[in-house]
């Protein structure tokens, strides 16, 4: 046997598992005598490398909005510091603060590829815009005082900044430096005045005078600053506090919003009172009285339009009587008032306009509204304000997700089958115009291969995304709660439920893409088989098992007293019996002593189903309640297409369904399934010192309790009850921070029986050696469960053709039991050259056809019954097995059942994910740890390739929606609305940079309105304002050190001064020096040729001297 390079492992590996003790391990595992064939591995440590690649979905818990309406790009800010920016379809881009922070406020650089953050720190960012990934350039950490309000003016260089004090500082945003001029709160307001405006609320300066500045204080008072003469022109009193201040495009009039849901519009000459008080929502009241006020207008805008009436928007201002009504926008033109209801609160609006020039008529075309969980926009050209169709994939949380699964390189007509479907459920009543923001460019797609993520929901929706090319498209929805009757009332519930909302969650998604076979298995204990077809089909009965399956333990009593009924099919029975299938559950709903028992969870639909084209139900299978034991929630499912089968498992035992026969083949407690030859007892133990309270998350379970029994029961045991009951951080009513996850009665983990039974884990179909003396491979199911078992069931199939459907499956246990530390999480085949042997699948035919044509392709279809490559295989090849716990992988050499390899994953914690997968023309075991490591092992030899500490597991989410999938691909769901996708191939690492879209892309900024003979001659129109005279240091001085302290940005030319390394550095400071260079010598130039033009003039000046003197006497002079 060869010795492993191991140097090569990345650092970071755990504690006890450095290389020297690796390599003692690899020799301890090899035993002279027992020399495994060589197989060449191509994959080493170089091919992998961990980065994240993209974020898709709606920003979790936003706060901020801006938009450049030149680069036509959209910005939304969050609570956790997040920063999202949206182009084009296509063209998204993801960035962090890194002290997360909340965004409070976002303004553009327009046109300039820049961007201020202003963060609830007390920060603020300058973000660069101009490179793919963007980057801080500087900061600003204001010390002694709360920023409040930000404003930027159009093609300024310098940024107002209000506070919590009421005062006003400037920042250049060139050099993000502040300037010496302050307008202090006090200088602002009346002299007379004796109480504290509050909070600087809005700034920003007249449209047709740059030198007058409004500004808004939170109590009610408004200040016009005259920034020349340092002093306040108007001052403009209400008694009610103000939220927002918007300008009537020409400068003489200004609007304001109220907390007591009033607008008041000023003229800016007239300070006594405002010209005009609106109530949008009030009820006018006779006798002249004032109306009743109502909820805060929180924002308020408006906006101009050349041939008619101005557009005045806002957000708020409902009557209080008006409960429980849904947020609304407000949209006044003229005398005509639109109220657009809102699904979720509105976080910000903004209107979209086609000028960038606040001095001319605004022209608005919509307004883009960022909900709570949505973003809105609004089409305020045509009647009726419809919305715009959002091009991107923001409706990930439609439903919360429940579980996700990844594939990567599908067959190329999938996602084109999928997307012609899922056309058909598009709604109508959009806007007919195309979506406005359609900044930036799209990256090049280096990946030729495609990718589908499903994410299976709470409601029990499954959703098809196509997420080729570090995109994601939604492709196609499917509702699986549509075969169950819906309760109409509370009253009407049947009691049989044993989750207390969302009875049709999806918990586990087994899909074939090759055949494209999907099962589910939901929270209510269901399986559904699904086939696709591109007909319509109606269904006059919906095909219906109910399984029984029990955990009942011999010679002890059961709960109630009473021995279970025999078992229904007995295990590789030649004939077992066809269930007829039902049209609706079994009736018998109490045993002999009233409990609950051989009742399904829900109720199956009796009425013929209509079925669109798509995914159409096959068969649904039903747990029952067992002598008022509910049934337990499925762990583990897994479906065979060119078997026919699909067999589920839960910590009661294993089920095996023929869904072409519609029959159960195989329905076995896991004592049942161990038989004789199980060494453990399986007797109701009590409670372990060890285990955690059940309410406890899987983040709070202690990594330290494994006893050194070698199959002690893991950590994770005690999860597999809760580990599927319904996710609470994704509960819109319920605290982020939740993290006990036992909702549904079923799984709560009062009983300390059903606590330490053993469940089905881990399920594969595959065509293998079953027993040691087998000396050609046959079809099979592998079983392994949370106590690391591992057991072979042989399955003997009939025929191709008619005879499948007439004669039965035999389905016998073959006695081959394995054994690992810790639950079983995945397995999978290699063939004697180390390829990986997929499992046996039927290509996809429609078969919705009609029947002249179905009798034809009967007699024709004497299918193989694989096409995986090992049934061509040579007898005397041998096959290897490849098995995952949650503690360590063994490769074990079949028929032999020798174990060729084993590696140790984890001491201290355990692996939550583990996935057999292909890279670079070769596979690998990828795995995912509770304590935040992502590692990788080569196969057959399991040789540590990576091993890189990527994130904490913070939450339960993480934990059910990471996955690993092909070509170094892998994602997790990182909030309730998000999937964060990433990297551990080295290549793709490489290929990003390319493949990430453009921000910026050069555009003319539009020419400036036109002033027109007359105003210019009497001076009229904007007024400019030299800014850089009044606020540089040579007038107003410094400002005070302790105010702001500057920190300087890793984007900017001092972060890449310092961070630079390597080649790409070198030329990063090559080219600065060039810069640097280039600046000097242009200094230098501008230097001689200012010396030599005044010389020259001096020469000039000297020679009209001596001209004019020349003929003068000395005493003319």
């Amino acid at each position: 046997m060869r010795k492993f390079n191991i140097r090569k492992v990345l650092d970071g590996l755990t504690a006890g598992s450095s290389s020297a003790s690796q390599q003692q391990q690899l020799q301890q595992q090899h035993p002279p005598g027992n020399r495994e064939p060589e197989i060449q591995e191509t994959l080493q440590s170089e091919h992998f490398q961990l980065c994240k690649t993209v974020r898709h979905g709606f920003p979790y818990q936003p706060s901020a909005l801006a938009f450049d309406p030149v680069q036509k790009i959209l910005a939304v800010g969050t609570q956790t510091g997040a920063l999202r920016l949206f182009g084009r379809p296509g063209v998204e881009c993801y960035c962090q603060h890194d002290s997360g922070a909340a965004v409070i406020q976002l303004q553009f650089l327009i046109n300039e590829g820049a961007l201020v953050s202003a963060l609830a720190d007390d920060t603020l960012h300058l973000w660069n815009l101009r490179q793919k990934r963007p980057a801080i350039l500087h900061s600003l950490k204001f010390c002694r005082e709360r920023i409040t309000f930000c404003h930027l003016p159009f093609q300024s260089k310098w940024l107002y900044v209000g506070t919590e004090r009421g005062n006003i500082h400037i920042v250049n945003v060139e050099s993000f430096t502040l300037s010496g001029y302050v307008i202090m709160w006090n200088k602002a307001i009346e002299l007379s005045s004796k109480s504290h405006p509050g909070p600087v609320v809005h700034i920003s300066d007249n449209p047709m005078d740059e030198g007058k500045l409004l500004i808004g204080f939170e109590s009610g008072t408004v200040v016009l600053w005259d920034l020349k003469s340092k002093k306040a022109d108007y001052r403009y009193t209400y008694d009610e506090a103000i939220h927002s201040v918007a300008w009537h495009h020409e400068g003489k009039q200004f609007i304001c919003s109220h907390s007591d849901g009033t607008l008041t519009i000023w003229n800016v000459r007239s300070p006594a009172k405002p010209v005009q008080t609106i109530t949008p929502h009030g009820k006018n009241l006779k006798d002249g009285k004032k109306p009743e006020p109502c909820k805060p207008i929180l924002k308020v805008e408006f906006k101009t339009t050349r041939p008619g009436e101005p557009f005045i928007i806002l957000s708020g201002g409902l009557s209080y009587d008006t409960v429980g009504r849904r947020p609304c926008l407000t949209v006044m033109h003229g005398k005509s008032t639109a109220v657009l209801e809102m699904d979720y609160s509105i976080v910000d609006f903004l209107t979209l306009c086609e000028t960038p020039y606040p001095n001319d008529f605004q022209e608005p075309y919509a307004v883009v509204v960022l909900l709570e969980k949505d973003l809105v926009l609004i089409d305020l050209a045509q009647n009726g304000y419809p919305i715009f169709e959002n091009p991107y994939p923001l409706s990930i949380h439609e439903s919360p997700v429940t579980c996700c699964e990844y594939f990567a390189d599908c067959p190329v007509d999938l996602i084109p089958a999928l997307y012609s479907v899922g056309a058909r459920q598009k709604r109508q009543g959009y806007s007919k115009k195309e979506w406005p923001i359609n900044g930036g460019n799209w990256g090049l797609g280096a990946q030729s291969y495609s990718e589908i993520i499903i994410t299976g929901h709470a409601d029990g929706s499954v959703k098809f995304w196509d997420a080729s090319a570090i995109n994601l498209q939604v492709l196609y929805k499917l509702k699986t709660s549509k075969v169950f009757e819906k309760s109409r009332n509370k009253d009407d519930k049947p009691n049989t439920d044993i989750v207390d909302e969302d009875p049709y969650a999806i918990q586990i998604i087994s899909w074939c893409p090759e055949s494209r076979m999907l099962c589910i298995a939901g929270v209510s204990a269901h399986v559904i088989i699904y086939r696709f077809s591109k007909q319509e089909v109606i269904t006059e009965v919906i095909p219906m098992l109910e399984v029984r399956l029990l955990y009942e333990i011999s010679d002890v009593e059961s709960p109630e007293g009473e021995q279970a009924p025999p078992l229904p099919t007995p295990v590789g029975s030649a004939n077992p019996q066809p269930v007829p299938p039902q049209s609706h559950p079994s009736t018998s709903s109490s045993s002999s002593d009233g409990l609950r028992d051989n009742v399904p969870c829900l109720k199956v639909k009796n009425s013929p189903l209509k079925q669109s084209p798509g995914y159409q139900t096959e068969l649904v299978i039903q747990l029952v309640w067992v002598s008022g034991e509910p049934p337990q929630q499925i762990t583990s499912l897994a479906v065979n297409s060119s078997y026919g089968l699909v067999v589920f498992g839960n910590c009661s035992g294993i089920a095996m369904v023929d869904y072409l026969q519609k029959a159960v083949l195989l329905n076995l407690g896991t004592i049942e399934l161990c038989g004789s030859s199980d060494p453990y007892r399986r007797e109701p133990r009590s409670p372990r010192k060890s285990r955690q309270p059940s309410g406890a998350g899987l983040c709070d379970i202690s990594e330290g309790t494994v006893v050194p029994e070698d199959r002690c029961k893991s950590p994770t045991s005690a999860k597999m009850s809760r580990k599927l009951s319904l996710p609470t951080d994704l509960k819109p009513d319920l605290d982020i921070k939740d993290n006990s996850f036992s909702r549904s009665r079923s799984s709560s983990v009062t009983s300390i029986d059903k606590e330490s039974r053993e469940a089905i884990s881990a399920l594969h179909f595959c065509e293998t050696f079953t027993r040691k003396a087998d000396s050609a491979p046959s079809p099979c199911l592998w079983v392994g469960t949370t106590l690391g078992t591992v057991l072979v069931i042989a399955l003997n199939l009939p025929p191709g053709g008619e005879q499948r459907l007439l004669q039965p499956v035999i389905v016998s246990p073959s006695g081959t039991i394995l054994r690992l530390k810790g639950a079983v999480l995945r397995m999978a085949f290699l063939d004697s050259t180390g390829c990986l042997i997929p499992p046996a699948y039927e290509s996809w035919k429609e078969h919705n056809v009609p029947e002249e044509k179905d009798e034809k392709e009967k007699l024709k279809k004497r299918r193989p019954v694989s096409v995986s490559p090992s049934s061509s295989q040579e007898i005397s090849e041998n096959q290897y097995a490849v098995i995952c716990s949650e503690k360590q992988a063994k490769v074990i050499s079949l028929p032999t059942q020798n174990c060729a390899y084993k590696q140790n994953i984890t001491e201290t914690s355990f692996v939550l994910r583990g996935d057999i997968v292909s890279l670079s023309n070769s596979i690998c075991l990828a795995c995912f740890c509770a304590n935040g490591h992502i590692m990788t092992f080569s196969l057959p030899s399991l040789r540590p390739l990576l091993d890189v500490y990527y994130l904490p597991l913070t939450n339960m989410r993480i934990a059910r929606t990471f996955c690993f999938t092909n070509n170094g691909q892998a994602l997790y769901l990182v909030s309730p609305t998000e999937i964060q996708r990433l990297t551990y191939s080295q290549e793709t690492c490489e290929n990003l940079q390319e493949m990430l879209g453009e921000l910026f892309t050069p555009v003319e900024t539009p020419e400036a309105p036109n002033r027109g003979f007359f105003k210019g001659l009497f001076g009229g129109g904007a007024q400019s304002l030299d800014r850089e005279e009044l606020f540089g240091e040579s007038s107003s001085g410094k400002a005070s050190r302790s105010l702001a302290q500057h920190i300087p940005g890793p984007g900017g030319i001092e972060g890449v001064k310092g961070a630079a390394s390597g080649v790409v550095g070198e030329l990063a400071r090559a080219r600065l020096a060039l810069d640097e260079r280039g600046q000097k010598l242009s200094d230098l130039e501008e230097r001689t040729a200012a010396m030599l033009s005044s010389a020259d003039s001096f020469s000039k000046h000297a020679h009209e001297m001596m001209l004019k003197y020349k003929d003068k006497k000395w005493y003319q002079f």
